[in-house]
């Protein structure tokens, strides 16, 4: 019997091993991501991000940086493979939660060896490898470059040889300073001062999506959802689906308060014999994103401190909550000034910071029945917070040196919000402020300022999913179609195994019944 169906079991080894040897090498080779690695510690995951025509239109269109650059290579290209190390030094500064001038430029790489990028390499006229390209993110995405077409945004990167040599390109092209032994914070000359570009409070979008997902982090973390908690939360996500600036986020806000009865069921308490239960509910969120899968990214842009330990969270969290004030109408905005003054009460772990709010809260004494009476609240209460800080920080010697605690908005932003400076104090509440102009201002900075330049690009087909941390390399994307092959193989190999056995048995079968007749 085994010699009768040999034949069909080498068709079936042939076939097999081939696929599973290209299967074994593909998952050999790394993955790369732009902000987590998941390896065996052995080489350190590159800063570069690899795309493929899969993602790279997505990858870029959704990029918070000023600038990317792309470069194509082969990945049989000797030059290329030389040169890797090059390129790396350089990202390593701009890509990543752990870069020192993050957000600034996006570095990714294409290997145009992939027969899936041919049609994508072929849009920049790659001519050469490697070959560097240099523009705002959303000019690659879906556009293209030809070396002949003038007036184009995107320009090819002619001396590059070297990290030095490319890093001097870009300060060239941008004015800056950086340096390959920059260290994290610590470079400060390189850092955005906020108070005198108005056009800088577009980019904090990204901040406000990075706090609004750290807020809601710190919230499961401390396991700080309970029944007493449960309606200010309810009521602030009601806020953020209908204001948020972000797009992303008002649709992941809306999917948690969808299911929120699901995962926090108000008849059960977060102890005793139903513990069990409401752990595994939070266990659930693990497939919600408030802000998209691709948040948090693990740095901060507009609310970058020039210390570690400043700005940041909270930064993002004043910016939000300045949002969501100058967002709301009339009719809502005494909910709206509810629903804050609770969710800082309930889930700002900083107990000092959240008692002194709650107190500014408590002294309102009528309604703010208006989108100004809560916007100009919320800029008295800062400001208040920041007079406070300011004389704390100084004494503790605690304070920002690039950003230190201040009265605002400066002049720098808005000197038509002044008057005259009374002599009698530096504080903000003798200070002689046009407050229908502080208003306009908080309008057109925080409302529409803010998200002029962002665009949001959550694709419903994809259903809100994470584009950016997602993104795999081109030899990953490989794996997919190969993990697919061999499903098919296997498949198909074990059909052909089957029908060459039922052959040789029905063969085996007509055989006997013939010789029972002889």
């Amino acid at each position: 019997m085994l010699s009768h169906n040999f034949p069909c079991l080498l068709i079936l080894v042939l076939l097999v091993l081939p696929v599973l040897e290209a299967s074994v090498i593909s998952q050999m080779r790394p993955r790369r991501s732009i902000l987590r690695y998941l390896g065996d510690g052995i080489e350190p995951p590159d800063a570069a991000v690899e795309l493929n025509s899969t993602n790279f239109d997505a990858v870029l269109r959704d990029s918070p940086a000023t600038y990317a650059i792309v470069e194509f290579f082969a990945h049989w290209c000797p030059a290329c493979r030389n040169y890797k190390p090059q390129y790396e030094k350089v990202a390593r500064l701009f890509n990543g939660p752990e870069a020192v001038h993050p957000g600034i430029i996006l570095m990714t790489r294409v290997d145009c060896a992939w027969k899936m990028n041919t049609n994508l390499c072929d849009r920049f006229s790659v001519s050469r490898y490697p070959m560097l390209l240099w523009g705002p993110p959303i000019k690659f995405a879906s556009g293209k470059w030809d070396p002949k077409q003038e007036k184009n945004e995107i320009y090819s990167i002619d001396d590059a040889r070297t990290a030095e040599r490319l890093l001097n390109w870009i300060n060239k092209k941008l004015g800056s300073s950086f340096g390959l032994e920059d260290e994290k914070y610590e470079n400060e000359n390189t850092l955005p001062w906020n108070a005198s570009d108005p056009e800088l409070i577009s980019r904090a979008v990204y901040d406000v999506e990075e706090a609004t997902t750290k807020a809601f982090e710190i919230i499961l973390e401390h396991k700080m959802i309970k029944l007493d908690t449960r309606s200010p939360l309810i009521k602030f996500l009601q806020l953020l689906v209908a204001h948020h600036p972000s797009k992303r986020c008002r649709k992941g806000s809306a999917d948690i308060l969808v299911n929120f009865d699901d995962l926090w069921p108000s008849g059960l308490l977060p102890t005793g014999p139903h513990a069990a239960s409401i752990s595994k509910e939070r266990d659930d969120l693990k497939g919600f994103w408030i802000c998209g899968k691709e948040v948090p990214r693990g740095y901060w842009i507009f609310c970058r401190g020039s210390k570690n330990e400043t700005r940041g969270f909270s930064c993002g969290l004043w910016v939000l909550l300045h949002s969501l004030s100058v967002r709301v109408g009339d009719g809502e905005s005494h909910s709206a000034f509810t629903a804050i003054c609770d969710f800082i009460h309930n889930f700002f772990l900083c107990d000092e910071c959240r008692q002194h709010f709650y107190e500014m809260c408590l002294s309102v004494s009528t309604p703010l029945n208006t989108t100004r009476g809560l916007g100009l609240w919320l800029w008295r209460a800062h400001n208040k917070v920041n007079e406070r800080l300011m004389i704390e920080e100084k004494d503790m010697k605690t304070e920002d040196p690039r950003f230190p605690k201040t009265i605002w908005p400066p002049k720098q932003l808005c000197n038509q919000c002044y008057y005259a400076p009374s002599s009698k104090s530096h504080g903000a509440a003798h200070l002689d402020w046009n407050e229908d102009e502080v208003f306009k201002f908080l309008v057109k900075y925080y409302g529409e300022n803010l998200v002029s330049s962002y665009k949001d690009s959550v694709s419903d087909s994809r259903d809100g999913e994470s584009i950016v941390d997602d993104m795999a390399s081109s030899t990953n994307a490989v794996a997919v179609p190969v993990g697919a092959a061999l499903a098919i193989a296997l498949a198909s190999c074990a059909f052909g195994a089957l029908a060459c056995f039922w052959r040789t048995q029905q063969k085996n079968r007509k055989q006997r019944k013939n010789l029972s007749k002889t």
